[in-house]
């Protein structure tokens, strides 16, 4: 076995809040899909993003991180805190 250690990476995320989909829409150049949906919890869209794997949905919440290549998907909460730290731009 080796181990391996993830190679530090600088990355752009916008949280998914439930009501800021003109900056998801914005932030993803188009990725993003909307769908409306019943007012839930104060929440008026639910949110599906094209990434290389395919569409994944994102819960309110969740990050939505574009990747190295330029790609985007959503990442949970506790992932995110886990894997990545602030920048100081």
């Amino acid at each position: 076995m080796t181990k391996y250690r993830k190679k530090p990476v600088v990355i752009d995320a916008v949280v998914w809040t439930g009501n800021n989909q003109t900056e998801i829409y914005a932030f993803t150049d188009g990725a993003a899909k909307f769908k409306r949906c019943a007012e839930i919890y104060g929440i008026d869209y639910d949110l599906r993003i094209e990434t290389l794997e395919g569409t994944m949905e994102a819960n309110v919440g969740d990050y939505i991180i574009m990747g190295v290549k330029g790609e985007f998907y959503p990442c949970k909460p506790d992932i995110f805190e886990a894997t990545y730290e602030v920048v100081d731009r």
